[in-house]
């Protein structure tokens, strides 16, 4: 097979991951936007979206020589309308050519034939002058692209000098490095903040002493040597022990210092430990996050945030390092609810979905058949291909742990009890991962509840 030869300004057929093959044009990335190490990729603008990706080259194909092919094979709305996009991108680009003729090229540069390079570790010159939006200059970039619509990269509330984020001078500690905090943390580092890090396994914290990042002996001492302290943790016993134990932040608060609870706990976890932070004169906020491990790495979690509005501005630096947005829900104990509801939703769903790859099974049908019908209709998603796919695949590596949606699971049934309002299918729900985690699927992802239907 011939090799095909791509430049700047050529139209192509961008395939990322798993998702269908999508119309863009390669163009120059902004000069100041890293490129992926030890890929050999172009930067591609998508049609019909403002989103951008790097995307491999042999991801790459010609957008006339597979048009046809790319027609038969996609047919959703969004992707439709991206094809338009092209069609007319097209036809003004011949339109300025007919009225270019005859009148030379004198007002004009013609355009450049010199084919883009691929991109190699050492490459400086990398931009044509264009303008691209804050969210394409973070370090990481996360694009999701599917035949039924496509989400658009943004930051939150951006407060951006140059197009960059400008790292608050105050001093952040970060206390937890688990599955979401390590993600939050490299990211505030490669954004510029001074952190100064703690976890119980001591060990978590060298990777991150080596990018910058100072390290705290106690959960006191990072209080007291920083002017907000971010924690990450498992569950509300974990919470409060880190707030109220031995040598714990409670020890460190002072008047004027922020304490900003990241954990997924219920709303009574966060009033008190809301009330033992301000009775010291200090300032609180909670700010869970909707999101997973590769998100979190991503830099696009989702930040729910409540309670001290001038802490939710203070932050402001930060949530935009380790989130694509925010929102501030008033009260303290708003975003815990808000956050349990969103996790019991999410926890019933993939119990449902792993309940119908079972059932594909037992009656004969191909679980594969069953996820391609899925993923191209109503209910098609990022999260479902991705955890049906790795369901297929035996791969329970996790992204989210099980033990914790179990956990949130149980808090938001506990939460519509005290309501006094019905939680059926979440209580359901709640049973299968139990009878996941007596399978020994605790610390595998999510997705692993598939095995508690088929044991």
């Amino acid at each position: 097979m011939a090799t095909v030869h791509l430049r700047i300004g050529d139209l192509v057929w961008g395939k990322l991951g798993r998702y269908p093959p999508w119309p863009g044009k390669i163009v120059s990335p902004p000069k100041d936007l890293k490129k992926p190490r030890g890929k050999k990729c172009h930067f591609v603008k998508f049609f019909g979206t403002e989103d951008h990706a790097w995307i491999k080259v042999e991801q790459l194909k010609p957008y006339h020589a597979h048009k046809e092919e790319m027609i038969k094979i996609n047919k959703g709305k969004r992707f439709q309308q991206a094809v338009d996009s092209v069609e007319d991108f097209l036809k003004k680009a011949k339109g300025k050519e007919q009225n270019s003729d005859g009148k030379g090229d004198s007002k004009g540069k013609k355009a450049s034939n010199k084919p883009l390079k691929i991109l190699e570790e050492d490459d400086e010159d990398l931009s044509l002058g264009l303008e691209f939006p804050l969210s394409l200059k973070l370090t990481m970039l996360r694009f999701i692209m599917q035949d039924t619509g496509s989400t658009s990269i943004q930051a939150a509330d951006s407060t951006a000098i140059n197009g960059s984020i400008t790292p608050t001078d105050k001093r952040i500690g970060f206390l937890g490095l688990g599955l979401m905090g390590s993600g939050i943390v490299s990211n505030l580092l490669k954004m510029g903040h001074v952190v100064t890090v703690w976890n119980r396994t001591a060990e978590k914290c060298d990777l991150f002493i080596q990018e910058g990042a100072r390290l705290g002996r106690t959960p006191a001492e990072v209080a007291s040597m920083c002017d907000i302290t971010f924690s990450c943790v498992s569950d509300p016993k974990a919470a409060r022990d880190l707030v109220l134990g031995p040598s714990g932040v409670l020890q460190g608060i002072r008047p004027g210092k922020c304490y900003v609870e990241m954990s997924t706990v219920d709303p009574e976890t966060i009033t008190e430990l809301s009330q033992v932070i301000t009775s010291r004169g200090g300032r609180f906020l909670e700010a869970p996050v909707a999101g997973s491990q590769q998100l979190s790495n991503d830099g696009m979690l989702v930040i729910l945030a409540a309670g001290d509005r001038t802490v939710y501005e203070d932050c402001s630096s930060c949530f935009q390092a380790m989130g694509k947005t925010s929102f501030f829900l008033g009260e303290a104990g708003n975003a815990a609810r808000m956050m349990l509801i969103l996790n019991m939703v999410q926890g019933s769903f993939m119990a449902t979905i792993a309940e119908g790859l079972t059932l594909a099974q037992a009656t004969g049908q191909s679980q594969q058949t069953f996820l391609d019908i899925l993923c191209q209709g109503q209910m098609a998603s990022t999260f479902v291909d991705q955890k049906c796919q790795n369901i297929l695949q035996g791969n329970f590596k996790p992204d989210y742990y099980l033990k914790h949606i179990q956990k949130d699971l149980r808090l938001a049934i506990s939460m519509g009890d005290m309501a006094n309002h019905p939680t059926p299918m979440a209580a359901a729900a709640n049973e299968v991962y139990k009878r996941a985690k007596a399978l020994d699927q605790s610390d595998n992802d999510i997705s692993a509840v598939y095995r508690a239907y088929i044991h």
